[in-house]
């Protein structure tokens, strides 16, 4: 045993030393300059969860056995908790500075369904999410095994979004139908009491899997994060984040089902990563006023070598840009089968200043909507009829943006942009040097409230 631990500390020092470089290597021949992002650093002390009392065997709770090793190995100084193979069921795990969380291949961390475990007593406000941490330092998350955060029992569901098969076993969880029958509701659910007294108040205390707030130095590696109650892996206010051939994955109709969302974070990485998800892929948020303000810019981030399936947008800038963002460099990604590939979109209020925004070498298919678009009134209704607007707070101002060798195959419009009269919403755009097959319009762009600048590109379509 002793001599398997220490051959799994070297192999970690060495996975991590080979990163180092190839991540070094990532930031070769960019556009602009990007500070990079530190990697964590995590103790060589090794122990395995199954020393806290935990059990692999898909029925015993190990919330208390995670807390133990977490508060144990953090009091040592920090160090790798070893998740063996098995299914380990447990309730939120709250991460603190120093420790790494090792799923080894066959590894399995299954969050319960019984809502109780996500509250300390008091049933008020949100559930606690699946795994947080809150102003920590050098924290990691690596391996080969699987995080599930059970989101069936969480999400609300919309019937034109399922088939019947998938209807039928949704009912089959309980649960409670509203509107005709149109949606579906997780309250009342058969083997679990409810913790509200409304259907709706019962879909609103859903959490997000992964919440990392206000930590430096963040690693996920390897592993992969599924079937979230709400957004999957959600770093906000962080500094020095890697994210590094993680798979998200969700059914493509999971109600809010975000993938990655890095909101006011900065020295950001995301490379070799598999999104499938309900909504948003790879999404930049901002907050939303002068919160999203005082929370700073989303800055320094490279998006490289991504893989995007189902999803609203395969990267995305929005809704909330407050904060605003610059110098964010996307290149080399593949958006396959998502409703939009390059999507920004925001409205007034929470609207926010964009600048050296470079998108460079994404190759699209099957693209549902419109394979770039831009849209200021998002889910404000205030601002559709078209009415001139003066004078508005925190207006989305998607500005600063070089997009250069696009390749889309199949999409319904090649680029589609309309700001907003009287605000100079969309500006200083230029894409160039791409190609797009659609089936509908090659562009679909206000001219009278927004300025795009075209060059060296194709737009073509069935003869």
């Amino acid at each position: 045993m002793k001599r398997t631990t220490l051959a799994l500390i070297a192999a970690l020092v060495l996975a991590v030393s080979a990163g180092a470089q190839n991540y070094h290597a990532l930031y070769n021949d960019l556009p602009i300059a990007l500070e990079e992002p530190d990697l964590p650093s995590i103790p060589d002390l090794t122990v395995s969860i199954c020393s806290y009392g935990a059990s692999g065997d898909g029925v015993t709770l190990c919330t208390e056995a995670f807390d133990r090793a977490i508060k144990d190995i953090s009091k040592r100084g920090g160090g790798h908790i070893i998740i063996p193979s098995g299914i380990w069921l447990t309730g939120p795990i709250k991460l603190r500075s120093g420790i790494d969380l090792h799923l080894e291949t066959g590894a399995i961390i299954q969050f319960t369904p019984d809502k109780r475990a996500y509250f300390d007593g008091d049933t008020q406000g949100r559930a606690r999410p699946c795994i947080s941490a809150d102003k920590c330092t050098d924290i990691s998350i690596t391996g080969d095994g699987i995080i599930d955060g059970n989101g069936k029992y969480w999400r609300y569901a919309k019937r034109e979004k399922l088939s019947d098969a998938e209807w039928k076993e949704l009912k089959a969880l309980g649960g409670t139908e509203l509107q005709d029958g149109k949606l579906w509701f997780p309250s009342g659910l058969k083997h679990f009491e409810d913790l509200t007294d409304s259907p709706e108040k019962e879909e609103s205390i859903r959490q997000h899997m992964m919440i990392f707030k206000r930590c430096t130095r963040l690693l996920i590696s390897g592993v992969t994060v599924q079937n979230s109650p709400k957004f999957h892996i959600n770093p906000s206010q962080c500094t020095d984040v890697i994210l590094d051939g993680v798979s998200v994955k969700c059914p493509w109709n999971a109600q809010n089902g975000d993938g990655i969302d890095i909101g006011n974070c900065q020295r950001v990485l995301v490379t070799r990563c598999r999104v499938d998800v309900g909504d948003d892929g790879i999404c930049m948020k901002g907050g939303s006023g002068e919160k999203g303000l005082q929370a700073g810019a989303c800055s320094d981030i490279l998006i490289c070598r991504n893989t995007v399936f189902r999803a609203h947008g395969g990267f995305v800038m929005g809704s909330d840009i407050s904060g605003g963002m610059k110098r964010i460099v996307v290149q080399d990604c593949s958006f396959s089968g998502t409703d939009i590939g390059l999507r920004f979109k925001s409205a007034p209020g929470r609207g926010g200043h964009c600048e050296d925004i470079w998108i460079r070498r994404i190759r699209m298919n099957d693209i549902r909507d419109a394979a770039i678009s831009y849209s200021c009134d998002y889910s404000d209704i205030t601002y559709k009829a078209g009415a001139k607007v003066e004078g508005v707070e925190f207006a989305p101002d998607f500005a600063g943006m070089d997009i250069s060798g696009i390749i889309c195959r199949e999409c319904k419009t090649g680029i589609v942009a309309k700001g907003i009269p009287g605000l100079n919403c969309i500006h200083d755009i230029v894409i160039s040097g791409s190609h797009f097959f659609y089936t509908g319009k090659g562009t679909d762009i206000d001219s009278g409230t927004a300025s795009i600048t075209i060059k060296d590109t194709e737009f073509t379509t069935y003869e």
